[in-house]
Order: structure tokens, then sequence, then C-alpha cells
């Protein structure tokens, strides 16, 4: 098993889980985070840490294509290791729907 992040990490960014996480399996994108799901260690800390509700096992129903979400970016974007400010409006976007379709960024984030 592993924790993966979900769409709605999309525009919000909170990076309360990454200061959490033993193993600095998170990696930043323009307006996202993911975890590499080959890193995780399944210690599920961030998942509790998350104030969007984000993050989920990859055993939970309809998972599979954020395994692959997460895995694919994390090869591509710069690791955290430190926690970083969320994005100025994600309160407004926490808990809107289909952002990945909508308003989802490939670009790296800066990374820590």
């Amino acid at each position: 098993m592993t924790y993966v992040v979900t769409d709605n990490c999309i525009n919000c960014k909170f990076g309360d889980c990454i200061e959490v996480c033993p193993v600095d399996c998170f990696y930043e994108g323009e307006n996202m985070v993911v975890i590499d799901p080959e890193e995780c260690i399944d210690c599920g800390v961030c998942e509790s840490e998350c104030p969007a509700n984000a993050i989920v096992p990859d055993t939970q129903e309809g998972t599979e294509k954020w395994v692959e979400h997460n895995q694919k970016y994390a090869r591509l974007w710069p690791q955290l290791t430190e926690n970083v400010p969320p994005l100025p409006d994600a309160e407004k976007w926490d808990g809107v729907e289909n952002k990945l379709e909508t308003v989802f960024s490939e670009k790296p984030g800066k990374g820590s």
C-alpha cells in the first residue's frame, strides 16, 4: 500500500503533509504536490495532516489513476523537504470538483 495525492490538492497545495513525512517523498508542481508511490513507506502520517483531505491510501476505490499521476509527476517535479505555503486562494478551491481537467498545471514547482 502507498498514499497518493488526489485532485483536491490542485490549486490548494496546503503543505502541512510535507513537514511530517519521514522520508521526503513529496514533489512539487506549480499548483499541487504529489507523493512518489515508490518512496512512500505507508506510514499514513500525511493523510491526517492534509486539511483538504486530498491524500488517500491507494487501496481506496478509484485511486488507480492517482497512483499513475503521482508516479509520473514525482519523476518530473522537484522534491520537497520542507513545508510550502498554500496557494493564495487555496480555501476557495478546496472541494471544487474536476480540477484535474480544468486547472491542473504540469509545470514544476520550485522545490526545497
